[in-house]
């Protein structure tokens, strides 16, 4: 995160910089130069740098889609909770039917209309995005609506958006934080993939997808054009995993209990 932050300053070179001279040059601890320290690419280009811009774009479009898909997410699962019946049954339905779809078949979808770009990624997985958000919040509002909390503000009159905003919201954030970090992961590989594929960013532009993807024709006598990023894909899902985890244990006092 920190060196995504700072790409600018720690990066080696620019992303972009091709020299053909030194092309597929191996890694410094391979039999390459203390100059590209993990090797360069078909054009000459550094893949440390092009690795750590990439995590530019892979932490950014996760950032943003999880501000859209916990946002829509929790406001239809409070909704559909607090309310219950006809409202909570069409929603669950519409739930149901999006945790269904691919997010990959809906890149593609949205890559043959708009076109390759963050755009595409962040419309791809935030219009199936918010399902999990919904069911799980929506399972944790059907627990807190009839707390003695819940109902003493609606014996002194409170309106159910109040109630919604101020009495059960701040009771389902920690829950909200998990999934939010656990998502991360996630988010990060549906993007690679869609940039793998051609149908996230595209080209010059540095992603961790697009990388693998350039690596894959030169994987026998290059191998570490596609190796890194996908180390770097790993560690980045391993480390939203842990985190959530962590979070996880930390937050949820059923499990503090153990």
């Amino acid at each position: 995160v920190v060196a995504a932050i700072l790409a600018p300053q720690v990066s080696p070179y620019d992303p972009l910089q091709t020299s053909l001279t030194q092309r597929l040059q191996p890694p410094a601890f391979a039999g390459g130069t203390g100059a590209h320290l993990l090797g360069t690419d078909k054009l000459g280009r550094d893949v440390l740098s092009r690795i750590i811009f990439g995590a530019r774009v892979s932490l950014s479009v996760s950032l943003l889609v999880i501000l859209i898909t916990s946002t829509i997410g929790t406001t239809l699962g409070i909704v559909g909770g607090y309310l219950g019946g006809f409202v909570d049954s069409l929603l669950m339905r519409i739930t149901d039917i999006s945790l269904a779809f691919p997010f990959i078949l809906i890149g593609f979808l949205l890559a043959v209309i708009l076109g390759p770009s963050v755009t595409t990624v962040v419309l791809a997985i935030s219009l199936l995005g918010w399902a999990p958000y919904a069911r799980l919040i929506r399972g944790e509002v059907l627990k807190l609506r009839n707390a003695d909390f819940v109902l003493q503000a609606r014996i002194v009159g409170c309106s159910p958006p109040r109630i919604m905003l101020t009495h059960i919201f701040p009771n389902i954030v920690n829950p909200l934080l998990i999934l939010a970090t656990l998502s991360v992961g996630l988010i990060i590989l549906v993007e690679s993939a869609l940039s793998y594929l051609g149908a996230g960013v595209p080209p010059p532009t540095a992603t961790w997808g697009s990388m693998v993807s350039d690596g894959r024709s030169l994987i026998d006598t290059a191998w570490w054009i596609s190796f890194f990023p996908g180390v770097a894909i790993g560690l980045v899902v391993l480390s939203g995993n842990f985190l959530g985890d962590w979070l996880r244990d930390r937050l949820d006092p059923r499990l503090r209990q153990i």
